[in-house]
């Protein structure tokens, strides 16, 4: 995803300190080591995740807005990761846990790389990928990655992946009652003895010591972890979203919470199936996450898809300061904290966007509830109303006179046809649906579709790759909420919004609620 911030923090080294890093803003004046300590002082939110404060008299290193005691300007040092806070020697913090900071915001496209690895390493930190598989996946060689990486985090992709993994390991440990051995294995650590040296060597203590602090202990059949965002965020939004666009027996939101079954593929390229609940937890800032223990194996997956889908790494003042202007067309039009629906399933979101093309949302609905209940995989959970995997692409492509099929379920001939290329377009790798994807690149690819038109190839991009620039311009829903105005004024209008237009195109779908 490119995407341009109103400011990034660039590193330079000043001669005449010894307290470590220190940041500059390119687009506004220099920030002194005095300012950031006045931020941490302040326990600024708005800075959460975007550094870290190492103490140098403790060797712990905190979040901005920890509530521990404040400690003295002299003895502090700022980082830009968790993981070059680590590879300096300090350990996270037990009050504010660095583990459930927001994730890294997208900045310009120089970074872009180097954010998509590490997004990529979050997510797959117990899958073994090497870096030449990563660099693979980013269409570059693997010393340019690192050199790319190196230069924007300080600290190589292996370390990153080793803090990775020790602070979703540490979440665990103190969250959850997991065995230590599980933990380890969930984690992606190849045994309990790499686990128990990397701990020691890092934290100075034994998971097992961690374990014996009080923690919060898990139903029978469940893991339960936190994941943070930056404030503010428009949950209820998002949340209704999602509530009109679900998949019957796929998909439910019930009381503020929104649950989904799962199946996604291990280590070994086994089917993982399970559920999963998401929920808001304002105080915190964080959403709570219940995941069912049968996706133990692909945990870390799980969770880099909900930071998607739900928008985490989104930083909502920086997207205000473009979008506010859209309150000149219509008072009250943008609300700051809105966010972009992600998706979690990539090929479940795309099957529905073709399924919702000239036709009501809840008649869209209905058609996939039918897919999935025809093609689909049976699943039990404690939820009522998940009954359903969604089939994969391969599932579909091995059912015969797969289009006629799809005509009995109600899907016309022509969708039926734009979804069974789909499938193969998925099964044959030959379209990049990540968020990682180049969306200009891969929306022409879409359009080869025949079925497939501008709409739902922008559609699709904004979800399956977390484009933050998409404008469906032809769109009923924007034509109705910019009510007055021609299709070619629309298009210059949203010019001012760039790249942001994907939260304007929320923005004005909200309006009509």
């Amino acid at each position: 995803m490119v995407a341009l911030l109103a400011f990034r923090f660039n590193v330079r080294k000043l001669p005449d300190c010894d307290y470590g890093l220190w940041y500059t803003y390119t687009m506004d004046k220099g920030i002194t080591h005095k300012k950031l300590y006045d931020i941490f002082k302040a326990r600024d939110a708005r800075f959460d995740g975007r550094y870290f404060v190492g103490v140098t008299s403790t060797g712990i290193y905190c979040r901005t807005v920890c509530r521990a005691r404040m400690p003295k300007e002299e003895n502090c040092r700022f980082f830009r990761t968790a993981a070059e806070a680590e590879a300096a020697g300090f350990r996270p913090c037990m009050t504010c846990r660095p583990e459930q900071a927001p994730g890294l915001a997208p900045v310009d496209a120089s970074s872009r790389i180097a954010l998509s690895a590490a997004r990529i390493i979050e997510s797959e930190c117990s899958s073994g990928n090497r870096l030449p598989e990563i660099a693979q996946k980013l269409d570059c060689s693997d010393r340019h990655l690192r050199r790319v990486f190196t230069e924007e985090f300080h600290v190589s992709p292996v370390q990153y992946q080793q803090t990775c993994r020790l602070l979703l390991a540490k979440n665990l440990l103190t969250d959850t009652n997991l065995s230590v051995m599980e933990v380890a294995m969930a984690s992606g650590f190849g045994s309990l003895r790499q686990f128990n040296n990397a701990f020691r060597e890092k934290y100075q203590m034994s998971p097992t010591a961690l374990r014996r602090r009080p923690n919060t202990k898990r139903a029978s059949g469940e893991i339960s972890v936190s994941l943070g965002y930056r404030k503010p965020y428009c949950y209820d939004k998002l949340l209704n979203f999602l509530e009109g666009r679900a998949i019957p027996g796929v998909e439910l939101v019930s009381e503020g919470t929104y649950y989904r079954t799962v199946r996604l593929q291990d280590v070994k390229g086994t089917d993982v199936c399970g559920w999963i609940s998401v929920k808001d937890e304002p105080e915190k800032g964080a959403l709570q996450v219940v995941i069912s223990d049968s996706l133990l194996p692909v945990l870390p997956q799980v969770l880099g898809k909900l930071r998607q889908m739900f928008d985490l790494y989104c930083d909502p003042e920086v997207v205000a300061s473009v979008l506010g202007q859209m309150n000149e067309l219509k008072p009250g039009l943008f609300n700051p904290g809105i966010r972009i629906p992600g998706c979690f399933d990539p090929f479940e979101m795309a099957v529905r966007a073709v399924l919702g093309q000239q036709i009501t949302v809840k008649a869209a609905c209905t058609l996939s509830g039918r897919i999935a209940s025809r093609f689909g995989t049976e699943i039990q959970t404690d939820q009522p109303g998940l009954t359903y995997v969604f089939p994969t692409p391969a599932q579909l492509l091995t059912v015969p006179e797969l289009n006629q099929e799809l005509g009995s379920l109600g899907v016309i001939a022509s969708r039926a046809a734009a979804i069974e290329s789909l499938a193969r377009e998925f099964e044959e790798d030959t379209i990049d649906f990540s968020s990682s994807a180049d969306p200009q690149k891969e929306m022409k690819k879409l359009l080869n579709i025949r079925g497939v038109g501008p709409w739902t190839a922008q559609y699709i991009a904004m979800r399956t790759m977390a484009w933050t620039d998409a404008f469906p311009h032809t769109d009923y829903g924007i034509k109705k909420a910019m009510d007055g105005y021609t299709e070619k004024e629309r298009t210059e209008i949203a010019e001012q919004w760039r790249p942001w237009r994907s939260y304007a195109t929320m923005s004005l779908w909200n309006s009509l609620e």
